[in-house]
């Protein structure tokens, strides 16, 4: 279940708490804090929530539950000991629509409290949506030591400011930059000392001195192969600065999901037989974005510079003045080999690796077969699926021997990902019966041999038996490989 994180306003609104022990104990201190005006339905107390009740601070009823106790609460928490209790409030609260939390029991509730950090008015909340709360608590328990204390004291200081900030930059564009700007300047550090007339006197003069509006620009970013784990630092940074993004097809929902929440997301990808963003429709993208002021970043799958136009687009951007930057990313062929366990080079079978794309019938009149008819080399060949047949004869007809394994990784590096093996001569029947489809990555070479036994991430590789190789592993490299060749041919 997909939870909606959201943060209530429960200051003077009527809360219900059912239940008097340690649990609820701790659920009502919660509430108060919020300042909620709490009644606590239980037959005991424990001794402090006695003493709030005599001090006013919470009210106390003792008999048991009615359902016309949920009227004109907003929210209800059932913290007791005996389930049928439990459910029934959270059934009663169910049919008036007012969300209940069962404590310990994620599926009778209807909100979930989480772990969290507190600096104030910055809070932060942590939840496993009642499935792992320990997880909840470890994670918090990590942040609060990465957290300093003066956040807190920044957040009221940018309230202070806010007013002026908005009159002084009326674009969102210019004052996400100044934002940025003030956070990464003196002023935290001000803080950090307890400097606040400092930390006040350096915001004010940030804010003076800061242009009203900001330049466009662009970043050309590599996503990777899908995985968001092996998304860059600084690409993660440039998602989050973002204003604008045109993403490939091929970029991962998980990739993403990490960009901040209001940049404009524009799909411009390619696809064979389907909707295409033509390069200059995108050019003129780049172009309207950045002439507005706004910060784009270019995400493409991989890396922008193999096999991704990145070359052209920055030759575009130049001619217009539009500032660019690069970030690197992992490229399909880098990935996919790592996470099907198959090297790319190997000291005694493959001294160079040669990356091909072979999508379109343009593209690989233009190779030269007998280069890559060559043993001793991997071939890594990208958009390659559609045209197998083509490969396959081209390649046997330049002299690559039809024994020559390969491994075709459809989605590498994500959970979904499947490796088929097999050797040339069978490749167009191997990728038939296992019904392969793009995106894929096509690795041919003696290298490929290595993918039954170095597998370690997903499922195991489709059409290839390796025979007794865990006998293998006091045997040479050289042997190995031998023994591996053998089994997948």
């Amino acid at each position: 279940m997909k939870l909606y994180p959201i943060f209530a306003s429960l200051s003077q609104r009527a809360v219900l708490v059912v239940g008097g022990g340690v649990v609820a104990e701790r659920k009502v201190a919660a509430l108060l804090e919020a300042q909620a005006q709490v009644t606590v339905n239980a037959p005991t107390l424990t001794p402090r929530l006695r003493r709030w009740a005599r001090q006013g601070r919470i009210a106390h009823r003792a008999d048991p539950f009615r359902e016309n106790w949920l009227e004109r609460v907003w929210l209800v928490v059932a913290a007791t000991s005996d389930r049928e209790i439990n459910a029934l409030v959270a059934n009663l609260g169910e049919l008036r629509r007012i969300f209940v939390n069962v404590v310990d029991d994620a599926a009778l509730s209807t909100f979930h409290v989480p772990a969290v950090i507190d600096r104030a008015p910055l809070t932060i909340a942590i939840s496993s949506g009642g499935e792992a709360p320990m997880l909840s608590r470890l994670l918090r328990e990590r942040l609060e030591a990465l957290l300093d204390d003066s956040l807190g004291a920044l957040a009221r200081l940018m309230a202070r400011l806010r007013p002026r900030i908005r009159a002084r930059f009326p674009a969102s564009t210019a004052r996400r930059a100044f934002y940025e700007g003030l956070l990464a300047g003196p002023v935290a550090q001000l803080l950090r000392q307890q400097r606040h007339d400092d930390a006040q006197a350096a915001a004010e003069r940030a804010l003076a001195a800061a242009p009203r509006s900001a330049g466009g620009s662009v970043v050309l970013a590599g996503a990777g192969p899908g995985d968001p784990g092996l998304l860059t630092l600084r690409a993660l940074r440039a998602l989050n600065e973002a204003d604008v993004i045109l993403h490939d097809r091929l970029v991962s929902a998980g990739v993403l999901a990490l960009a901040r929440r209001d940049a404009e997301r524009i799909e411009v990808g390619k696809r064979a037989g389907g909707h295409s963003t033509s390069q200059e429709a995108i050019h003129a993208l780049l172009l309207e974005h950045a002439r507005a002021g706004r910060r784009v970043v270019r995400l493409k799958g991989g890396d922008p510079f193999v096999f991704g136009r990145g070359g052209e687009e920055l030759e575009f951007l130049r001619a217009h003045a539009i500032p660019f930057e690069v970030i690197p990313g992992i490229t399909a062929a880098v990935a996919c080999a790592a996470f099907a366990g198959v090297p790319l080079t190997h000291r005694d079978r493959a001294q160079s690796v040669r990356f091909v794309t072979a999508h379109c019938r343009d593209s690989r009149d233009t190779l030269d077969w007998a280069a890559l008819a060559q043993e001793r080399q991997t071939l890594a060949i990208y958009m390659g699926v559609n045209e197998l047949a083509t490969l396959q004869a081209r390649l046997l007809e330049h002299g690559r021997a039809a024994s020559t394994p390969f491994a075709l990784i459809e989605n590498g590096s994500l959970p979904n990902q499947r490796v088929v093996c097999g050797v040339l001569g069978n490749l167009v029947e191997r990728a038939v019966a296992h019904a392969a489809g793009s995106p894929a990555l096509l690795i041919l070479g003696e290298v490929a041999a290595l993918a039954p036994s170095l597998a370690w991430f997903g499922a195991a590789p489709l059409g290839a038996t390796v025979h007794a190789l865990p006998a293998l592993a006091a045997r040479p490299a050289g042997d190995v490989l031998d023994a591996v060749h053998q089994a997948v041919c």
